[in-house]
């Protein structure tokens, strides 16, 4: 692209990934679905990586990473004069130009950048979706497109974060018999059952108080007290009672039926009791529907068989999660402008994950706006045009002040 011509990039990889990406236990169901359906999915979804100044080791890089895939839907595309709206303005094409255009400051203002110090910049795409990078920043990240300090460009109001959930998605589906509404009582009532469910998971989930546990003083899902962290009631923690669908029509009785579950967790640890915690309130909800149920006439049949029709099942699990502190980068960071996020405010998911124990590396999020405050993911999507041109000046800074504190 002329842009990145102009910064002094060029391109080192610009190819799709194997199909071999899509062959690993991690890998989202949904995305293993699509590429099945479609044989050549992964043939329109091609990965760039472009470097400024020689081959140098990670030491002495510094690299970014820019996803220029979207979510689904469409939005008016505009800008005003100080505010562009469309979808991808924040999340995240907007800070893709704008990061172009710090390179293209830092490389103009320091001699030393492109030269003794070398950026990577990743454009990847298979972020959104659910896709979680595997077909994206991961192979990129094992083909060892990275530096000592990597940062990963997403909405953060200009704070770095040194640390990414992962998210792990339950699906609990119903294969029951279906069953005409005048005599509801000879089918399985899958509606029914998963909408009890999710009111059952809802509260078993749920964060109610401060410390994690229960009005009750139990712990999160029945668990001990030291399972507390299980649920995501961790400020990184975070549990979504999602789509529920079983049909369309007023007249049936819909036997089958899905109910999606879409869970974050701060540490690995932490989402193998989360899944832990989901299991045993899923079977804990199905004894409460049979013992609710199991005299009502239309529902007695649901109630006996409840729990040979449902079945617990993940879309998504396994994903690691980005920890760490580094003081020399953090140093870094902090002179460069990048004021720290704090440790009591929850993350979000990104495709940093990926770059969780690197050796000798510093990984952060950092990028213009916030996903709440600019409707990432939603109608009306913007980025203005100052928080843009305040990230590139953050990419400068940041790039100056690497190249002056690397030998």
């Amino acid at each position: 692209p002329q842009s990145a011509r102009a910064a002094g990039l060029r391109v080192v990889h610009h190819a799709c990934p194997p199909a071999g990406v899509l062959h690993r236990p991690d890998v989202p169901a949904a995305l293993r679905r699509r590429a099945d359906a479609d044989p050549s999915f992964l043939a329109r979804q091609p990965n760039l990586v472009l470097r400024l100044g020689p081959d140098l080791p990670p030491a002495a890089t510094v690299m970014f990473n820019v996803h220029l895939d979207t979510v689904a839907g469409r939005e008016p595309v505009g800008f005003d004069g100080t505010r562009f709206t469309g979808r991808g303005a924040v999340d995240a094409k907007g800070p893709a130009v704008a990061l172009l255009a710090g390179v293209r400051a830092a490389r103009a203002a320091c001699p030393r950048i492109g030269r003794r110090v070398a950026v990577l910049v990743q454009a990847v795409g298979g972020e959104e979706g659910g896709a979680m990078g595997v077909h994206g920043t991961r192979p990129l990240i094992e083909s060892g497109y990275t530096g000592r300090l990597n940062v990963f460009c997403e909405p953060t109001g200009l704070r770095y974060l040194p640390r990414a959930t992962a998210a792990m998605t339950a699906r609990i589906t119903v294969t029951g018999e279906d069953a005409v509404d005048d005599r509801p009582e000879h089918g399985h009532n899958a509606t029914v059952l998963l909408g009890f469910l999710a009111q059952h998971l809802a509260e078993a989930l749920d964060g109610r108080a401060p410390d994690g546990r229960a009005p009750d003083g139990r712990a999160p899902g029945g668990r001990a007290a030291d399972g507390r962290v299980a649920d995501g009631r961790t400020p990184d923690g975070r549990v979504c009672v999602a789509a529920l669908h079983t049909g369309h029509l007023h007249n049936r009785v819909y036997g089958q039926g899905s109910l999606l579950l879409n869970l974050s967790y701060a540490t690995a640890e932490q989402g193998a009791v989360l899944e832990r915690a989901v299991t045993e309130a899923v079977a804990d909800g199905l004894r409460a529907f049979a013992a609710r149920f199991a005299d009502s006439p239309p529902f007695a049949r649901t109630a006996a068989d409840a729990a040979a029709v449902t079945r617990l099942e993940w879309d998504k699990r396994g994903l690691p999660c980005l920890t760490g502190t580094d003081p020399w980068a953090e140093s870094l960071l902090s002179a460069a402008g990048a004021l720290r996020w704090p440790d009591d405010e929850p993350a979000f998911t990104c495709d940093a994950v990926w770059a969780h124990g690197l050796p000798d590396a510093f990984t952060a999020v950092l990028g213009p706006g916030r996903l709440e405050d600019n409707h990432a993911h939603a109608a009306g999507e913007f980025a203005d045009l100052a928080d843009l041109e305040a990230f590139a000046r953050l990419v400068s800074r940041l790039l100056i002040t690497f190249a002056e504190r690397t030998p």
